[in-house]
């Protein structure tokens, strides 16, 4: 026993040695530190806390290209995306207010059961993992349906705890944006003409068994992430997803071209010249067939999108989907660095 106590002893000495940090202090606008701040890498597990100088130290990962977000109860959200491990990153972290956004109180002819509904499935989904998610501290979110736009919102000062056992996760969500536009003023699902929401994710495992590890390889498989990177790549294949164009299989390289720019890849979507596509934002759409079997649509409003070395796309709003692939939202998402 003490053989092997030593043993990981030099293991863990000898890793110290050779690992590399971020350093940094978090502050408020008085230049006061503030202590048990977490600092974490957008989209992953890796995180930390400042000390009692609001000071952190945080492992370096060369090939995480991600923001290094700040929160703070109290403050509003910081981040850094520029950082390297020669340098000291100072993060000055403001104090939030409620009269951020202006609250107008009104009748509303929906009530907030019907209006949380709608929002678990557009931001949990729907499959048997979304099903299973639980946000803590439901009460936090704001829900706001505006008529006039036909638009429910959501807002949510404090972020969403989200705990995810089918996966074995504990989610940190910093909501920035929620909104699913209907084509009437109704809150019914197949009224639904599109959906968002982004934010900031932390990451924390909760639970590690053979069951866990299987239902993240299904959360996986066939997700927005797993298409990303298999355009980023040229994965295609029936061990994977396969392109059509008005339901007919064709050849991927015929409709992008992909660039691999520093961390990043840059993928050119050639136009389609289809009628039915004259007077809309629509680039291209596509058919996509995952395993032979689930069926889904794919939507480019940007002839050129970026999608960085995990697999993420840049600007979410350049892409939507439609169909099986949809469903897999939140309630099925995985640290960015998964699988990699």
């Amino acid at each position: 026993m003490i053989q092997r106590l030593l043993f990981g002893l030099i293991l863990l000495c000898t890793a110290d040695v050779f690992s590399q940090y971020i350093k940094g202090k978090v502050v408020d606008e008085s230049q006061q530190p503030l202590p048990s701040a977490t600092v974490y890498y957008e989209g992953t597990t890796l995180a930390t806390l400042t000390d009692e100088e609001g000071n952190f130290n945080i492992i370096y990962e060369p090939k995480i290209k991600r923001p290094i977000v700040v929160s703070y109860m109290g403050y509003v959200t910081a981040y850094a995306e520029n950082y390297s491990v020669g340098e000291s990153l100072k993060i000055i972290m403001k104090q939030s207010t409620n009269s951020l956004r202006e609250v107008v109180i009104k009748k509303d002819r929906f009530t907030r059961k019907e209006k949380m509904a709608i929002f678990k499935e557009r931001f949990l989904g729907i499959t048997s993992f979304g099903l299973k998610t639980v946000i803590e501290n439901e009460d936090d979110i704001e829900l706001e349906y505006d008529e006039e736009k036909r638009m429910l919102k959501a807002y949510s000062v404090k972020p969403l705890l989200i705990i995810n056992n089918s996966l074995g996760y504990k989610i940190n969500y910093e909501l920035v944006d929620f909104e699913v536009q209907f084509n009437g003023i109704t809150l019914h699902p197949h009224a639904v003409t599109n959906s968002f929401y982004a934010g900031y994710t932390r990451f924390e495992e909760i639970k590690s068994s053979a069951t866990v590890e299987r239902n993240r390889a299904k959360a996986y498989e066939g997700s927005p992430t797993h298409f990303f990177r298999c355009l980023a790549n040229y994965s295609w294949g029936k061990d994977s997803f396969q392109l059509f164009v008005k339901g007919g299989l064709t050849s991927p390289v015929n409709h992008f071209t992909v660039y691999k720019e520093e961390d990043n890849f840059k993928v050119l979507v050639r136009k389609q010249q289809f009628p039915e596509l004259k007077g809309t934002n629509i680039t291209a759409v596509f058919g996509l067939l995952f395993d032979e079997k689930f069926q889904s649509s794919v939507y480019f409003y940007s002839d050129a999108i970026l999608i960085d070395s995990f697999g993420n796309i840049l600007n979410p709003r350049d892409v939507a989907f439609s169909g099986a692939i949809q469903f897999k939202r939140l309630g099925d998402t995985l640290p960015l660095n998964y699988g990699l």
